[in-house]
């Protein structure tokens, strides 16, 4: 009696394994979808958004030398620059780089200090520059004729190196880059317009 129970309860018993195993498996699966769409949707990796808050001139210092008279005029402009984090994951970036060209060619840059973005957040970076106007100055007629018109027009190129952290687990190094193109107006010497293009590099 006992054995003919025992053996009815055999595939019934192993039925229940089977429903059981399949479930686990179905529900591994279905985290795995969930968690994949997650990294290629809310998660997926967005370039930080970089924008110039103001720009202000001060500490100018004109140079003469002698026996030929060589003079050089430099002008510290200091920059505030806003950087946001769309990702839903925070973004530590190490020591960065801000080039700023007038008419493509450089005539400053400022080192960027390290710091940490956290998600859908911001930062705002002060970025002291010197700027050589002996270099502006290379094409003086074009230099000239942009101040008597009321605005120069500058560019700034900013490089951010750092990393991506998701659930303090997963790291993924990146390179933030922004171009920024901006107007100053003369003789308020605020910002007229400004377009920036940003690009992030995994």
């Amino acid at each position: 009696m006992t054995e003919t129970n025992d053996q009815g309860r055999g595939p019934k018993a192993r039925r229940r394994c089977f429903i059981v195993g399949g479930v686990i498996l179905l529900m591994q699966l279905l985290l795995f979808i969930i968690f994949l769409i997650l990294v290629l949707t809310v998660f997926k990796a967005k370039a930080p958004q970089t924008q110039l808050l103001s720009a202000t001139l001060e500490g100018i210092s004109p140079r003469v030398s002698f026996p030929v008279v060589n003079i050089q005029l430099n002008i510290t402009l200091n920059l505030t620059l806003l950087i946001k984090n769309p990702n839903h994951v925070s973004f530590k970036h190490g020591p960065g780089k801000s080039y700023l060209l007038y008419r493509g060619d450089e005539v400053g840059n400022a080192d960027l200090y390290p710091g940490l973005i956290p998600s859908k957040g911001a930062e705002t970076l002060p970025s002291r520059l010197t700027i050589q106007v002996d270099q502006m100055a290379a094409d003086m007629s074009a230099l000239i004729s942009d101040v008597l018109a009321g605005q120069v027009v500058l560019e700034t190129r900013t490089r951010i190196p750092g990393r991506a952290t998701f659930l303090k687990i997963f790291k993924k190094h990146a390179v933030a880059t922004s171009d920024c193109r901006f107007t100053i107006d003369i003789p308020s010497l605020k910002i007229q317009s400004q377009e920036c293009e940003n690009k992030t590099k995994f």
